[in-house]
């Protein structure tokens, strides 16, 4: 696993910015440990209303600092214009309300690690929603995402998903709805320049949440229990505000190979950081699917930088 989670470095030995190196750094070690925030904070706080609250506090926070930091420089704010601010609904809808509002879902019943396995499909799912919009996957690629449905099919199988079947359902809905975002954002509805453009997106997509969380009838836990608020405040201030905003921003500044081959790293970590501190354990046989799992990532990501 060395190799992978080093081959998205070796661009820097070429001169890949320090910006970029920072945003690649941030989504690759942040988001892999949030998939166990997201599973401590469920203690407390339930899926959606959590992810809710979580986007809502962060994008109001960044909002906040671009409206305080242009005036320092002499210049106006510029925030969302009408147009992008739909675009941002759009967008925050699929990739906050859909894709994290799910993985949520599917935390309740089953391990982080597991779950971040299955967000590694993300690159797959990429591809695939690149057929609407005329643009042939490689062989690499198409062997990539047959290895990727092979993978999904194992862990299927496996004690955790055949034991909660739905959360299969949403893990998988989840990465759908958060590479069709991831699409989108970059094709046919892109957001406002920087920040206020990120925060806009967790606006929405926050406001998205906590909607679907009303109509469910969610109810946090009162007192919320220390180690939830923790969890929950690693989410808004790391996860959200750090490591989401680093992956817009790579979205709009690198390769797509680029911005996704966080797939690399991310389940590496939750499983480590799972089975360390949650206790979480894996079949042989879910160990061989999360295997496929990355074997489908490594080969898309090394058929798009051939490109």
């Amino acid at each position: 696993m060395t190799s992978l989670s080093t081959s998205p470095a070796s661009p820097a030995a070429r001169g890949l910015p320090t910006v970029l190196l920072l945003a690649l750094l941030a989504c690759y070690l942040i988001w892999g440990s949030t998939y166990l925030a997201i599973q401590v904070a469920l203690k407390s706080f339930p899926p959606f209303f959590q992810m809710g609250t979580r986007f809502l506090a962060a994008g109001a926070l960044l909002m906040a600092w671009v409206a305080w930091r242009k005036p320092q420089s002499g210049n106006p704010p510029k925030f969302p214009t009408k147009r992008q601010w739909l675009h941002a609904l759009i967008v925050g809808a699929l990739m906050l309300g859909g894709g994290m509002g799910l993985t949520a879902t599917a935390s309740v019943h089953v391990g982080s690690g597991l779950i971040a396995a299955c967000v590694a499909v993300v690159p797959m799912m990429i591809a695939a929603w690149g057929l609407l919009w005329g643009r042939r996957p490689t062989r690499g690629e198409t062997v990539g995402m047959l290895l990727g449905a092979l993978g999904v099919l194992v862990l299927m199988q496996g004690a955790s998903f055949s034991a909660s079947p739905i959360s299969m359902v949403c893990i998988l809905a989840a990465t759908l709805s958060w590479s069709l975002g991831s699409v989108l954002s970059t094709t046919r509805f892109p957001l406002a320049d920087g920040a206020s453009g990120f925060a806009s997106e967790m606006l929405c997509g926050g406001a998205v949440l906590m909607a679907v969380s009303l109509a469910l009838g969610e109810q946090p836990a009162w007192p919320p229990r220390p180690e939830a608020v923790l969890a929950w405040l690693y989410l808004v201030t790391l996860g959200s505000l750090v490591g989401f905003s680093a992956y817009l921003y790579l979205l709009r500044h690198a390769t797509p190979a680029l911005a996704s081959s966080y797939a690399f790293v991310n389940p590496l970590i939750a499983l480590l950081l799972g089975s360390a501190i949650a206790g979480e354990h894996l079949t042989a046989g879910e160990w061989v699917a999360c295997a496929l799992i990355l074997s489908a990532v490594v080969a898309i990501f090394v058929s798009r930088r051939s490109r």
